[in-house]
C-alpha cells in the first residue's frame, strides 16, 4: 500500500466520537431509526471505504483543515473492519429494537456504545485490535491442508 492510501488516524477518532453519541441517544430514548441511520453509516465506511463515511467527509471538511497535518498516518483497513463490525453490531440492534426484542437491542447498542467510547476517549479501537486476529485465522483456515 502506498504511503498516500494511510489514513490520518484522528479521523477515524472523530467518527468514532460522534458515533458515541448517536448510540448513547439510541439507547436513552430507545428509537431504533437513529441506530438504523448508525448502521448506514457504519455501512459507508466498512463497504464503500473509509473515505466516503458521512463522518470521515465532516471531519476532512471541518476539523483537518484546522488541524496540522498528522504525525502518523495508518493502514485504513483496520479501522474499516471495524465499521462492518459496528454495522453488525448495528443491524442486530435495530432489528432487536423494531421487532419488540428490546433487550437485544439495547445489548447490541450498548456493546457498540462501549468500542466507539473506547476509541473516542483512549483511542483504543476493539475492532482495529481485532483485525489481525480474524486475518490469521481466515488466511489460516484457507490453507491447503492437505
Amino acid at each position: 500500500m502506498s504511503p498516500t492510501q494511510y489514513i490520518d488516524p484522528r479521523g477515524p477518532r472523530f467518527a468514532a466520537g460522534i458515533t458515541t453519541v448517536v448510540l448513547a441517544v439510541v439507547l436513552i430514548t430507545g428509537w431504533w431509526p437513529l441506530l438504523a441511520a448508525q448502521a448506514v453509516v457504519f455501512a459507508a465506511g466498512a463497504f464503500a471505504g473509509l473515505r466516503y463515511s458521512p463522518y470521515s467527509t465532516l471531519y476532512r471538511a471541518v476539523v483537518a483543515p484546522r488541524l496540522g497535518p498528522p504525525a502518523d498516518r495508518e493502514d485504513p483497513a483496520p479501522p474499516r473492519f471495524a465499521q462492518g463490525v459496528g454495522f453488525a453490531f448495528a443491524v442486530v440492534g435495530t432489528v432487536g429494537y423494531a421487532t419488540g426484542l428490546t433487550v437485544l437491542g439495547i445489548v447490541a447498542t450498548g456493546l457498540a456504545l462501549l468500542a466507539a467510547f473506547l476509541n473516542a476517549a483512549f483511542g483504543y479501537c476493539l475492532g482495529c485490535e481485532m483485525y489481525p486476529l480474524v486475518r490469521r485465522f481466515v488466511v489460516r483456515s484457507g490453507e491447503n491442508t492437505a
